[in-house]
């Protein structure tokens, strides 16, 4: 008993007692989950009839043969290879203009965060505006220089998915400043001006110190901005439901119509952990890449 009352009266045990609301949550609506998910995959179910015939690794087979995961797999990564580099670019762009002291600084790196905390769905309907074919901004812009209408959203060929990127790309691109900007307040000015005495122009300083010193921060970056790309779903859902002819049709969407449109909910669910696997193959390899070629200063 006595050890009992120590065990209760420690400091691991308070710990724990603090952490086990929170563990609980996670294992609820988390843990639970995955490992339910992981089962459905391996079975032939609706989410409504009763009988769920176990059948293996079927479902992960027959993704083998399905044209419209492949198509899906094929939007994503062209998508992830324009949102990724091009978030990332512009955003250094952006961090770098606004690392300075002037009048309304706060102001503006506000407005630039601003649409990381919009709904998406406000986003949406404002892009679904902006880019309309009759009556769009973009195309009264595009028509004063005598080109358009241009039909954003409903483009043969993966013009629809350049469109997504565009939106994508203006409503993340805050985020990316953020972490940006506090990466550049890090760095010592001591090594800017070190490089300014040894002769370094603002260009070769940039170059040779800031964007090595940045390395941390885009890698981070790069991994966060590949798992979100990976998991695009929002904006195609509200803006395009994968049209025109599937061209923006993407993993995430394209499990959900299947679970929740076509009750085919045992193969969405392969599809939901084949597409888990890759996410994390490409984090790994990122990380292997990341730690050879980026500097980490102590």
């Amino acid at each position: 008993m006595q050890a009992i009352r120590r065990a209760l009266a420690s400091e691991t045990a308070a710990g724990w007692a603090f952490v086990l609301p929170s563990f609980a949550l996670i294992a609820l609506f988390g843990l639970i989950p995955i490992g339910w998910a992981l089962l459905l995959s391996l079975q032939k179910s609706n989410l409504i009839s009763p009988e769920t015939p176990f059948v293996g690794l079927a479902n992960y087979r027959a993704l083998s043969h399905d044209p419209l995961f492949r198509e899906s797999l094929g939007h994503m990564l062209i998508y992830t290879g324009l949102f990724v580099p091009i978030s990332i670019v512009a955003a250094l762009a952006v961090a770098v203009a606004l690392n300075r002291s002037i009048w309304f600084i706060r102001l503006y790196r506000t407005a630039f965060f601003v649409p990381v905390v919009a709904s998406t769905i406000a986003t949406s309907i404002m892009f679904l505006w902006l880019f309309d074919k009759n009556f769009g901004l973009a195309n009264f812009l595009l028509g004063k220089i005598g080109v358009g209408p241009l039909a954003f959203f409903d483009s043969p060929g993966n013009g629809a998915l350049y469109s997504i990127v565009a939106v994508t790309v203006w409503g993340w691109i805050g985020f990316d400043v953020i972490i940006y900007l506090a990466a550049l307040q890090g760095i010592p000015k001591e090594l800017l001006e070190a490089a300014e005495i040894d002769g370094a122009g603002r260009w070769s300083s940039f170059r040779n110190v800031t964007v090595p010193l940045l390395g941390p921060a885009t890698m981070l970056l790069i991994v966060w901005s590949s798992i979100n790309a990976f998991q695009l779903f929002d904006e195609v859902y509200f803006i395009t439901k994968g049209g025109p002819l599937n061209h923006t049709l993407v993993p995430v969407l394209y499990l959900f119509q299947l679970a929740f449109q076509q009750g085919v909910a045992g193969y969405a669910a392969a599809i939901a952990y084949v597409l888990f696997f890759l996410i994390l193959l490409l984090t790994l390899v990122q990380f292997w890449v990341g730690n050879r070629v980026v500097h980490y200063s102590s």
